[in-house]
């Protein structure tokens, strides 16, 4: 104990001494920031990211001394906390033996045992999982099997997907395609992707019919439709109903669509139970799973099949096969992690901490209502949003927040709330009292 107090003294002090080097904008002119590029960030105007020395339960420690409440989870990931013990172990455990092999000609027990279990918990017959690293390129390869699936049942016109208002489904380039470029992040890469059909949530008759022709006069070149079942996540915490879901799967099976569910965000206890799907009494033909997989601590993500669809790769045609293959993918590590998660959520309470989380956020969130500048405020399960008008300067209100001693990162015009489900009574009203204040602040 003494020898990793010490150890995270050390970097404590390298990383202030690094820190105190300038104090200039980051950027070309900045000595530290010459060699990385930032995430969602003009690196020549972002503001200097914070130096963090450890973490622990819900907690950032940065170098500086201050202290941090995460309300976040890291994006989302960190569902027990950062640093538990029984996942620690886990790593450390499969680190000694065999950190990685790869997947090709090869197994391993973690990734195997890993895939039983999802297959179990998973609804709906989904039990053919495909492991990658990234919720991204979970996405991305559920519509490679949406698109071969059809290729393989010698249907070749069937390759474009429906999508959603609000929708974000990562980074890459075909996840981007179907997200919705007009509200999000990559609208000057409009016209430069695949074409897709991003529509309405057939939240209304005028909706689910217009949704309904669209199916029937593209039923010849319609692979999928592709959702965030309950909460669309980065593209502004929007919710909608289960109704909406069931909605899409009868309208999928009427025009000889598949169904995918991108729960990278929902996944894991995010919506109060295990998965959002559960919520709505139907079952995707592919989910992609990834985020909360790991609780946190290692990149690994998940996308599972149902037997119908891994059907139309069984053959004897080796061209048949679905040819990808991510080097890293059932990485042992990433695995032990995801296994010891899993025996968390099984032996502790964990959704009855999302219902207790959800509580306190419709009470705790609920004096934001009727403030000036306020759209609305809602709550799912561990997710309480607060909608303004606009929010002018992002940088600053993020900033504001630190000043308060909480870790929030607004989007848009939404301030969210997604921690931990470990986190306690006290840690919470402090995340929300500071929401609160913010949001008194705000000037309109």
């Amino acid at each position: 104990m003494d020898q990793m107090l010490s150890t995270k003294g050390v970097g404590k002090r390298q990383m202030t001494r690094r820190r105190s080097k300038t104090g200039a904008t980051p950027g070309r002119c900045d000595p530290e920031l010459a060699h990385v590029w930032l995430p969602y960030a003009q690196m020549k105007t972002v503001s200097p990211p914070l130096p963090v020395a450890r973490t622990q339960g819900v907690r950032i420690f940065l170098a500086d001394g201050r202290e941090l409440i995460d309300g976040i989870a890291s994006w989302w990931t960190a569902c027990h906390g950062y640093n538990h013990p029984r996942i620690r172990q886990a790593v450390e455990t499969q680190l000694a033996s065999m950190p990685h092999v790869m997947f090709g000609g090869l197994v391993h027990e973690q990734a195997l045992r890993l895939a039983e279990r999802l297959a179990r918990l998973l609804p709906g017959g989904l039990e053919r999982v495909f492991f990658s690293d990234s919720g991204s390129v979970a996405v991305e390869v559920a519509m490679k099997m949406a698109t071969q699936y059809w290729i393989n049942r010698g249907v070749r016109g069937k390759k474009q997907f429906v999508a959603f208002h609000g929708a974000y489904h990562g980074d890459t380039l075909g996840a981007m395609s179907v997200s919705d470029l007009d509200s999000g992040m990559h609208a000057r890469f409009a016209g430069t992707l695949p074409a897709q059909h991003i529509v309405d949530l057939p939240e209304n008759p005028t909706a689910a019919s217009a949704l309904d022709k669209l199916l029937k006069d593209r039923s010849g070149t319609i692979a999928a439709i592709i959702v965030e079942p309950l909460v669309q996540g980065a593209g502004g915490m929007k919710f909608h109903d289960a109704s909406a879901l069931r909605h899409l799967r009868a309208l999928a099976d009427k025009h000889d669509a598949l169904l995918i569910f991108d729960e990278v965000f929902t996944g894991f206890g995010r919506t109060g139970t295990m998965f959002a799907s559960e919520q709505t009494q139907i079952a995707p033909d592919i989910i992609a799973l990834s985020k909360a997989l790991t609780g946190g601590t290692l990149p690994l993500a998940a996308t599972v099949a149902t037997a119908k669809l891994f059907d139309a790769f069984w053959s004897d045609d080796p061209e048949k096969a679905l040819m990808h293959g991510p080097t890293y993918m059932a990485n042992a590590l990433g695995c032990a992690a995801a296994n010891a998660s899993l025996d968390l959520f099984e032996r502790e309470p964990r959704l009855q901490q999302v219902a207790d989380i959800a509580a306190m956020l419709a009470k705790g969130l609920n004096p934001c209502r009727g403030l000036t500048g306020v759209k609305g405020v809602r709550v799912k399960g561990a997710v309480g949003v607060v909608e303004l008008d606009r929010i002018d300067n992002l940088d600053a209100m993020r900033a504001r927040f630190i000043e308060l001693g909480v870790f929030v990162r607004p989007i848009g015009n939404v301030i969210y709330l997604t921690p931990a489900f470990t986190i306690s009574t006290d840690e919470l009203e402090t995340l929300m009292r500071a929401v609160v204040k913010v949001v008194q602040e705000q000037k309109h």
